[in-house]
């Protein structure tokens, strides 16, 4: 019987440790496998384009999205680009990574998001110190929301300047696509068909000015909300649509209760998950 003891005594100490536990977060990959950051970083340092899907105030996604480019920045050439700043402040951006203007001048001139300073500033800086060059990709906002109350038509009777910020026209759009679909049933309806139009327009310009920017040998990583790459859908459809042959890596993050293993409905979003503690701090 006493040999019996001590095995069972060692059990009972692994299951207390375990339950003492506390990740912040767990990597797993699309088949909902635990995998380590080492080799999330391999796979996005094999890849041409990496899109890094975030919740916008998850401190974790940030923080790695910040560590991930350091430790990439040793191993591959690097490009940089992001949803949170908009195509017609390149400019701007532009001026303050040459160090033209300072960081309050680019505050004033640019539209920054409200958690730049927290969450995106640590992007751009480095991209500074860097010497790298950081894309502003998304359409502006002001002729998204047209398109939701408008439809695509109305990008027609902008100037040829303004179209410049933007997909060339006629854009591209496949209204079948899942992710479409679940936004207007996550509006009930109510914006109709011009909702996802409005997105699409999103998704179809920062894939643009991301395969615009592209340069062959260098690792291009792109910062955008999750929904936007989320089942390979979105930005990955149209960079596929006209790249099909570069090597893409989608990453995505989520929140659950219990991190220890992947929610159904998480598996299969993207080629990595980031699994967050939902009661995690958020950053706003």
């Amino acid at each position: 019987m006493k040999k019996y003891i001590l095995p069972l005594l060692i059990l009972v100490f692994i299951n207390n440790i375990n339950a003492q536990k506390k990740d912040a977060y767990i990597i797993y990959n699309n088949k909902g496998k635990k995998v380590t950051y080492a080799q999330m970083l391999k796979s996005m340092s094999a890849a041409d384009i990496a899109l890094f899907g975030e919740q916008h105030n998850c401190a974790i996604a940030h923080w790695l999205q910040l560590e991930t480019i350091k430790d990439l920045y040793s191993k591959r050439k690097l490009t940089l680009g992001a949803e949170m700043v908009e195509a017609d402040n390149q400019t701007q951006l532009d001026l303050y990574l040459n160090g033209k203007i300072n960081q309050k001048a680019f505050d004033t001139t640019a539209r920054l998001w409200p958690n730049y300073a927290t969450d995106y500033a640590p992007l751009v800086n480095f991209a500074k110190d860097s010497h790298l060059v950081f894309v502003a990709t998304n359409i502006p906002r002001k002729f998204a929301n047209q398109v939701m109350k408008r439809g695509f038509q109305t990008l027609d009777s902008l100037t040829p300047q303004q179209k410049t910020w933007m997909a060339p026209l006629p854009m591209a759009y496949d209204s079948t696509l899942p992710g479409y679909i679940k936004i207007v049933e996550m509006m009930g309806g109510h914006g109709g068909s011009n909702m996802p139009k409005a997105q699409a327009t999103k998704d179809a310009t920062m894939a643009y000015f991301t395969l615009k920017n592209y340069v062959s040998g260098n690792l291009f990583v792109h910062f955008n909300g999750a929904f936007h790459s989320d089942n390979h859908e979105g930005i990955l459809w149209y960079l596929k649509k006209d790249k099909p042959n570069l090597k893409y890596i989608t990453i995505s993050t989520v929140t659950q209760q219990d991190i220890y293993k992947l929610e159904k409905e998480n598996i299969g979003k993207a080629d990595f998950i980031i699994c967050v503690d939902e009661d995690m701090t958020n950053t706003y």
